[in-house]
């Protein structure tokens, strides 16, 4: 069995994939590397895929499918994966040689053991151009380092910190054991894989390593604001569909049944998605995407009046729901500080 599998998305990333692909080589034949060619049509992706499968046919396999977007990728990744471990990485990304073997060394030890956690966590960069300085997302204040924890191990989590796909490694068949499946056409699916399968998720390992490289800087990016507003739609969608999970775990008793500090992560984790949301449709200025900010909150609400009341009245809420122009102004102000903080697009 292969420690690690890694599933690279790719749709017309010919013009960068083969720089990802020679990071991910570094794992050598412990490692099986799926490019899951999505449809590509304007470029040669499908091509350099097939190149490098038949150069490390070992390693790499290339796996072609109709269009499905991101989501769909990685459910095809998944499907195909057999090491014992799981990773996504963006066919714009990159992963960093040393934290790479050190992250290889603790999945050895983990086969070691007979009982391998289900989730190992490391740090990833915002690997943002031009920045000289890049914003690290590391979690050493938060979760025990180079140990087996569990929920209750884990230290609160400030406001803005939470944890995202770049960090994951989760145990391949504890995803496909929950049946983790996303939306096909969807962006922002990343946020739905960091939170649907966590209350399966019991041991945990954490790794201050900074593995993973997130590249922001292009125009035409999923992250870029101009974009997300264009697609705000999606954005929604995945929101709506995280808002049906908590409120799922809540009445099937798996939020505390886990821990109180799992259930908090998660309050704080969807309230964090919730606050996106918002926070894009007040920066469109567009009197449309107003209303439909109005019908997210309005949707949780009827969802659940309970979990409604404790993300509105928490200081995001609050912060996002302030009203009139004025309010909008305060609410876009605040969310370019934290982009001075954070480093995101």
């Amino acid at each position: 069995m292969k420690l690690l599998s890694i599933a690279v998305p790719c749709y017309n990333s010919a013009e960068y994939m083969e720089k990802c692909i020679k990071t991910l080589l570094v794992g050598g034949e412990e490692v099986e590397i799926l490019l899951v060619d999505d449809g590509s049509t304007k470029d040669n992706t499908a091509k350099i895929a097939d190149h490098w499968a038949k150069k490390y046919p070992t390693i790499i396999r290339a796996i072609h499918q109709e269009n499905a977007g991101h989501g769909g990728a990685v459910n095809t990744g998944l499907l195909n994966a057999t090491g014992l471990y799981f990773k996504v990485v963006d066919s714009d990304d990159r992963l960093q040689k040393k934290a790479y073997l050190r992250i290889l060394e603790v999945i050895r030890k983990q086969v070691r053991s007979n009982n391998p956690v289900d989730m190992i966590l490391s740090n990833f960069v915002y690997d943002k151009q031009g920045v000289k300085h890049k914003k690290i997302m590391q979690y050493r204040r938060y979760l025990p380092i180079d140990q087996v924890f569990t929920w209750d191990d884990i230290r609160k989590f400030p406001l803005g910190k939470y944890i995202l796909m770049h960090s994951i490694m989760y145990r391949t068949q504890l995803i496909k054991d929950c049946q983790l499946k996303l939306p096909k056409h969807t962006f922002y699916v990343d946020n739905i894989f960091a939170f649907y399968p966590f209350p399966y998720v019991k041991t945990m390992y954490y790794v201050d390593v900074n593995f993973y490289w997130y590249f922001i800087g292009r125009d035409d990016q999923s992250v870029n604001e101009k974009v997300m507003i264009s697609r705000i739609d999606q954005q929604m969608r995945v929101n709506r569909l995280m808002m049906q999970y908590y409120v799922k775990f809540k009445e099937e008793g798996l939020l505390e049944s886990v821990s109180k500090n799992f259930n908090k992560y998660m309050l704080s984790d969807l309230t964090i998605i919730t606050a996106i949301s918002s926070i894009m449709c007040i920066r469109s200025n567009d009197p449309k995407l107003f209303e439909m900010k109005k019908e997210l909150w309005n949707d949780l609400k009827t969802l659940d009046k309970e979990v409604y009341k404790k993300i509105r009245y928490s200081a995001l809420g609050i912060g996002l729901n302030l009203p009139g122009k004025g309010g909008r102004e305060i609410a876009s102000k605040l969310y370019e500080v934290a982009q001075r903080i954070y480093g995101f697009n």
